[in-house]
Parts: C-alpha cells; structure tokens; sequence
C-alpha cells in the first residue's frame, strides 16, 4: 500500500510535467529553442511530437488531479502516463545520440540529458508507486 505522501507527491510531479510539456511547447513553436546545429532530419522529426504530447500532458494533469482527490482512475491513467513518458524519454534519448545533438553545445547536452532522464525515472517512480497503489 501507498502512502498518502507518496501518492500526493506523484499527483504534484505530474501536474508540474504536463505544464511542463505545455510550456516547453508554446515555447518552441513561438521563440524556437531547437539547437544552432540541428541536424536536417531535426525539424520533421520534432515536429511530429507536439499532438502525442499535448495528449501526454493532459493525460498527466487529469491523472495528478484525480490522484489528489484519491479517485482510483488516476491511478490507471498514472500507469498510462508514466508509460508514455518512459517511451517518450527513451526514444528521445535514442534520436540524440543517434543524430549527434549531445554534441552540439554543452547547453543542449545538459539540458537534453535531464529532459531525458526525467522522463525515464519519473516515469518508472510514477509506475511503481502506481502499482503499489490499491484500487
């Protein structure tokens, strides 16, 4: 079983990254973040991401408030999320380092690398925690 604290804490983190993934992308699309030395697969590759994560975010924001109220469908629709958010960590990391962006700048590294690990370790601490939760 789940502590209250642990459950409340996923709900925030999830909140926190679907306004995160909503930022990050009216950012991108009205002041541009993509590196000075984007690769030219970068821009149809990077464009095709902004409809799964607007899913992804709001995925995440119903599953935060729903986990907050103790609603047991924020709890599938954390397993959910968490998924997506596993994959989408991996296959971003997989395209950096596949296409060289790591190497473009050290701001793009660092900055790449934690948007990655995030995904990938919030994602498995958001599944776990699910999983121990009770229905």
């Amino acid at each position: 079983m789940v502590k209250d604290d642990k459950r409340r804490l996923i709900a925030s983190l999830e909140i926190v990254t679907g306004v995160g993934l909503i930022l990050f992308w009216l950012a991108f699309l009205t002041v541009g973040l993509a590196p000075e030395k984007a690769p030219h697969c970068y821009f149809a590759y990077v464009h095709s991401f902004p409809l799964p994560d607007g899913v992804l975010a709001i995925v995440l924001l119903i599953a935060g408030i729903l986990l907050m109220r103790s609603n047991p469908a924020g709890r599938i629709l954390t397993l959910i999320g968490a998924g997506a958010l596993i994959f989408l960590g991996l296959l971003d990391f997989s395209f950096n380092l596949q296409n060289g962006i790591y190497s473009t700048s050290v701001v793009d590294l660092v900055l790449n690398i934690l948007v990655n690990l995030w995904c990938v370790g919030f994602g498995l601490a958001a599944a776990i925690v699910a999983g121990r939760m009770e229905n």
